[in-house]
């Protein structure tokens, strides 16, 4: 798939999609419907909700796909410093925010914005998550 990034901003904040990240749990649309429609084009409407509305189902995401900027008059973009770990019901461990995370033959690669990581032990992308926990019925 060919790695493309759209951003849709209505002068608050500005929302980066990056389809390639995606796993398609639907949380974006199902949660924020007036700011995320499938079936509309562009999909992504930054005028159908609040900002902090937006920001709050943005940080949903278990991909990483949609993440977002603050806009600033100064500088042009806020950056949040810190990391916040989300467990989702069901679902994967969400790290949003800048880490590195090192693999078991000590190889290093930089996340950015949200990473999802695998509780089910299913996924075929081991550390990360894949939405196997969806076929597998996965419990807490």
């Amino acid at each position: 798939m060919k790695e493309i990034t759209k951003r849709y901003s209505n002068g608050e904040v500005t929302v980066i999609w990056q389809p390639h990240k995606c796993i398609h749990s639907m949380l974006c649309f199902k949660g924020l419907p007036q700011v995320f429609d499938p079936n509309k084009r562009p999909w992504v409407t930054t005028e159908g909700a609040s900002t902090q509305e937006i920001i709050e189902q943005v940080d949903q995401c278990p991909s990483g796909a949609l993440s977002y900027i603050k806009d600033s008059a100064e500088s042009g973009t806020i950056k949040s410093a810190s990391v916040k770990v989300v467990i989702m019901p069901k679902g994967p461990l969400l790290v949003h925010g800048e880490i590195l995370v090192k693999d078991k033959d000590g190889n290093e690669q930089l996340k950015e914005k949200v990473t999802a990581f695998c509780r089910c032990g299913q996924s075929s992308n081991k550390p990360y998550c894949d939405g196997a926990h969806s076929k597998v019925d996965f419990e807490d």
